[in-house]
């Protein structure tokens, strides 16, 4: 009864990782648990419902969640990668000495996980590109996208438990950008199927990409994007993580037998 006729809906909770769980475990604990909220959602939700999947791994969640909903477009399931976004905007910010609200375009490509893709190619200050601004391509390339990767570890680190707060400002973000235009020229980072998309990333499985709203719900994928060489070796990467993570889960999107191969442990510290 709690989905009833919803048209939202924030699925927000997952298991921790417990002390020495395999990544593989954790995947399969979590995804029965989107497995059925999705079978819920899709009996009694609204059938326009837009879902947001925060519990971790989110973006695997999603899917399975999604692959359990044939009732409801799978275009309407997002994973959350607004954080990530708002911490990359405030490395570069910081790094050019800008305010925060001068950032825009910042992608966070693929997976929401150590192998994730901040993009700094297509990313602007003030409208003119970040690296014409930050001349420093070894900081861009090297120390900004492993902050902006391990950053929930090291606020852990500092704070002793992970940072609820942000997350749910982020939360709050990827609403707002749903629900309001987004201003012209500019973009925001979700995770959403694939399916369709126009990068050639693989299709079916959810991916964090750049989007924009006309503040209806709904959402289009940019197509003004560039990409380099830089950028799609690291997008390849995360996408084969989403990859073998999609076959770990085989057995709860009704794709047959799982299969996990999973090649090293990519979990955000603290976020999972």
């Amino acid at each position: 009864g709690v989905f009833q006729d919803v048209d939202w809906a924030l699925l927000i909770g997952a298991k921790p990782r417990g002390p020495g769980m395999e990544r593989a475990a954790l995947l399969d604990i979590n995804g029965q648990i989107f497995a059925d909220q999705g079978k819920a959602l899709n009996a009694v939700a609204s059938r326009n419902v837009k879902v947001l999947v925060v519990g971790n791994p989110c973006n695997t969640n999603a899917l399975i969640c999604l692959k359990n909903t044939p009732n409801i477009p799978a275009k309407n399931f997002h994973a959350l990668t607004r954080l990530d976004e708002n911490r990359a905007k405030c490395q570069i910010a910081l790094k050019a000495g800008v305010f925060y609200d001068k950032v825009s375009n910042v992608t966070i490509w693929a997976n929401h996980s150590t192998t994730q893709v901040p993009d700094f190619l297509n990313a602007k200050i003030d409208g003119r590109p970040v690296k014409e601004v930050i001349q420093d391509t070894k900081w861009l390339e090297e120390e900004f996208t492993m902050t902006v990767q391990k950053r929930g570890g090291v606020l852990i680190q500092k704070w002793g438990r992970s940072s609820a707060a942000s997350t749910a400002v982020s939360i709050v973000d990827a609403i707002k950008s749903l629900v309001t235009p987004t201003p012209e020229g500019e973009w925001f980072s979700t995770g959403v199927y694939t399916t369709g998309n126009p990068y050639g990333i693989a299709e079916d499985i959810v991916f964090s990409m750049p989007c924009r709203s006309k503040g209806d719900g709904d959402y289009q994928l940019a197509t003004d994007v560039s990409m380099d060489d830089f950028l799609w070796e690291r997008i390849k990467k995360s996408e084969a993580e989403l990859l073998a993570e999609k076959k770990c889960v085989a057995h709860l999107t009704g794709e047959g037998d799982a299969f996990c191969d999973l090649p090293e442990d990519t979990m955000l510290p603290g976020e999972n």
